[in-house]
């Protein structure tokens, strides 16, 4: 069963706290909602569709986003992204991002995402700085060995205080954001032709019983057989494109 964006769309409009959006293999939007549209101050959706993030929002914004859509563009699922948006009155204030590459007939045709508020989060908002730099950090050095001390040195923070604010902000630990952004990485890496064992290594896993049975947690089923999934459902895609 495939899903029409604009169906999304309608249903996203009821949510003043979360953006919803899709864009096409060149990043310009093709689907926005109500909220999006207020916060950029334009009327009508044909003043978004068919434009990019950097004709629509100010500099500073608009390259992270852009460089964030052509990633995914490239098949990685983005999640979870701690960056600013614009509020109310193009003011700017902090959200969660997600995005996921769309695909037919195994080639990505687009994205869709949200933006998540955080807004004034039980007193967090002066935490939020740290807390993106301390994501930014993982999201960089997944496949290393990260040590805790390092986090608190970039958050400034105690180690309760951080495992509090990861749990508010993200609900779940630094040592699970970490194997979540680990195990994303797999999932897109896994559409390629490295080894499972190369690929758990590149990921940061300690060896391949380890990255099998965290991606089993996560994912439902062995690496292998989501690549053997994958696999099976180019197969039918060809043979329905034939």
């Amino acid at each position: 069963m495939r899903i029409d964006p604009a169906e999304i769309e309608a249903l996203f409009d009821a949510i003043p706290s979360v953006l919803f959006f899709a864009k096409d293999n060149e990043g310009r939007y093709t689907h926005v909602n109500k909220t999006m549209m207020q916060r950029l101050g334009v009327r009508s959706r044909g003043e978004v569709i068919g434009r990019r993030a950097d004709e629509l929002y100010p500099a500073g914004m608009s390259e992270a986003y852009v460089a964030q859509d052509q990633r995914v563009l490239a098949g990685e699922v983005v999640e979870n992204v701690m960056e600013l948006q614009l509020f109310a009155n193009r003011r700017p204030g902090w959200c969660l991002t997600c995005k996921r590459p769309i695909v037919e007939n195994g080639k990505v045709v687009g994205l869709i995402g949200i933006s998540r508020d955080l807004g004034q989060r039980g007193g967090l908002e002066s935490q939020y700085e740290p807390l993106r730099l301390a994501l930014d950090y993982l999201s960089t050095h997944y496949a290393e060995s990260v040590r805790m001390q390092t986090l608190l040195d970039i958050t400034g923070f105690s180690l309760s205080k951080l495992e509090r604010s990861f749990r508010k902000v993200f609900q779940m630990t630094p040592q699970q954001v970490l194997t979540r952004l680990r195990i994303q990485i797999a999932l897109h890496l896994l559409h390629g032709e490295d080894s499972v064992a190369s690929i758990g290594q590149a990921c940061g896993f300690s060896d391949q019983s380890a990255f099998t049975r965290k991606f089993k947690a996560e994912v439902g089923m062995a690496p292998r057989q989501y690549r053997a999934l994958i696999a099976a459902k180019g197969r039918l895609d060809d043979t329905s494109v034939g």
